[in-house]
């Protein structure tokens, strides 16, 4: 998906809402557990009842990884059933040397067919290469997280700056804005107008709202641009609204809700 694509789907369903499909086994309804294809019956509701309302969803590879192989099939069936019209990325987090990522670009971009993946940039610009050279797919590098430990190294000084700043400064020259986005964490509110002068041009994966406390009004307000720039992610709020049998419809909900919000915003 190419970034025009991408903010037409934005600015036709007025919502830049990414849902998270971090679907947890001993978390969903308990009339599904016994279902023979538990996961893909999960997510297919939630996706049915949610997709007018946002454009994108990302899927958690570690809940489905956990499973083995069922896991794995569960996770295909679900990209597979995402419609072409949605951005699909792998909250993978992978970054290796160049040839083990280029193994990971080819998994995650050509045989499960995600438009982006998460990747952590610690071992630097040949880790991140191989993702970076698949035409029209999305290199999504950890930049500012919302998590207590961003304080441990994201938020430690590196001479006059932040080594996040350092981080997105060096990375952002590593892709283009047609194919490198940040992930930046929403409960980092503070740091956005920052984050927006180092990298005026790029898109930011945004989590943290939601369950975790971030504000969609600030992060819209400090991050948006002309054709908007960011996708909100949203995971907990949503697919566990209820564990009952209405969670579709409860899901759907709350999605239209954030979808008001941020139709007001854009």
């Amino acid at each position: 998906m190419t970034r025009k694509q991408l903010t037409e789907q934005i600015f036709s369903k007025k919502s830049y809402l990414c849902i998270g499909l971090d679907t947890d086994i001993t978390k969903i309804p308990k009339h599904l557990q016994s279902h023979p294809d538990a996961i893909f019956e999960f997510n297919r509701q939630i996706i049915d009842a949610t997709k007018d309302y946002c454009v994108s969803y990302k899927i958690n590879t570690a809940f489905y990884e956990a499973l083995g192989l069922k896991g794995w099939e569960a996770m295909e069936k679900t990209v597979n059933y995402i419609p072409a019209t949605h951005f699909k990325i792998a909250d993978a987090k992978r970054g290796d040397i160049g040839n083990t990522s280029a193994q990971y670009a080819k998994a995650f971009f050509e045989t499960l067919n995600f438009d982006a993946i998460t990747v952590a940039p610690y071992m630097g610009e040949d880790s991140i290469k191989p993702f970076l050279e698949h035409t029209d797919k999305w290199t999504i590098l950890l930049g500012l997280t919302s998590n207590a430990g961003a304080k441990d190294f994201e938020l430690q000084k590196s001479g006059d700056e932040y080594l996040y700043e350092k981080v997105l400064k060096t990375a952002s020259g590593w892709g283009t804005t047609d194919n490198l986005m940040f992930v930046i964490g929403a409960t980092q509110a503070d740091e956005f107008t920052n984050i927006r002068k180092l990298t005026p041009g790029h898109f930011y994966l945004v989590p943290g709202v939601g369950t975790q406390g971030g504000s969609l009004k600030e992060i819209s307000k400090k991050a948006m641009i002309d054709d908007c720039g960011i996708l909100v992610n949203v995971s907990r709020a949503v697919i566990y609204a209820s564990n009952g049998e209405d969670f579709a419809d409860e899901a759907s909900l709350i999605v239209q809700q954030y979808q008001e919000e941020m139709s007001l915003y854009l």
